[in-house]
């Protein structure tokens, strides 16, 4: 007896979904239609916007002199970085100085069509900025950097700048480091020779003679450190290994102009049918 109900609650909800659509066909095919035609004229008025992608490989972030003059240190210098590279890849292509670089270079206040006199014309900048803009990670420790613009050429060109910008701001990040850390030494190697000279002065006893030693141990490490330091700021080798350079594309990426105008029609035709069915719940 269940099963017989079931069965006919079952035959009428269908009888009831065709009757619907019988009394209602005509109004759902014109919502659908004057949808389809909006949604088409949508479409083409959205510029098209083109992509291009520039991808490196970031190289071991290790200081590089002690690869080039160390003779027990195991790092090679021609290695790929390694996942801790990767994010300070990303994290450096993505930084305001680097987005402060790009706008100045190309301009992208005025590219973008941003007034000059927009109160909010910064925020606008950065949102515009950060959605045309892209930096990932690939499925191989490599950096893949995004560009969307309605000019192919500037979206290749804004690419190719972002990943030739990397080795400038790395090159200055551990430059400004590396000046830092030299004068320290320089400050240190100079107290501790002092402080050798000053020991050389007492009455000879073994005790200072090993303590000299010492000291002359600890100032010989320590000028092979600044050493190195010096060598660090004054390095321009490439952070990177360039995989892809980016080219201007000849298809658009967006908009995907049928996906817009089907989604614009069955989007109003399922609204219209919802508004249907509250009127027809009202009137029974």
């Amino acid at each position: 007896m269940q099963e017989q109900n079931t069965s006919l609650s079952n035959a009428y909800d269908h009888a009831a979904t065709v009757r619907f659509f019988r009394r209602w066909w005509k109004l759902l095919t014109a919502v659908a239609v004057v949808a389809l035609a909006a949604s088409t004229v949508a479409a083409f008025l959205i510029k098209p916007l083109y992509k291009s992608s520039a991808v490196i490989f970031p190289t071991n972030s290790n200081r590089l002199s002690k690869a080039i003059m160390g003779y027990h240190y195991s790092l090679d210098f021609m290695d790929y970085g390694i996942e801790r590279d990767c994010e300070y890849a990303i994290q450096i292509l993505s930084s305001k100085r680097m987005q402060q670089a790009v706008c100045e270079h190309f301009n992208l206040m005025e590219h973008y069509g941003i007034p000059a006199d927009h109160q909010h014309r910064q925020h606008k900048l950065d949102v515009q900025y950060k959605s045309n803009i892209t930096v990932r990670r690939t499925d191989f420790l490599g950096v893949e950097i995004g560009v969307l613009d309605q000019d192919a050429q500037w979206a290749a060109d804004i690419a190719n700048y972002i990943a030739a910008m990397y080795d400038t701001l790395c090159h200055d990040i551990h430059s400004d480091r590396a000046e830092s850390a030299a004068e320290v030494m320089v400050e240190v190697c100079t107290a501790m020779e002092r402080e050798i000279d000053s020991l050389s002065q007492l009455p000879a006893t073994p005790w200072r003679s090993k303590l000299i030693a010492d000291k002359c141990e600890q100032l010989a490490d320590l000028q092979t450190r600044s050493t190195q330091t010096t060598v660090d700021k004054g390095l321009t080798v490439s952070y990177k290994y360039s995989v892809d350079t980016a080219t201007p594309a000849d298809k658009k990426a967006y908009p995907k102009r049928l996906l817009i105008m089907l989604g614009g029609m069955l989007g109003a035709v399922v609204v219209c049918i919802f508004a249907l069915l509250l009127f027809v719940k009202k009137e029974d």
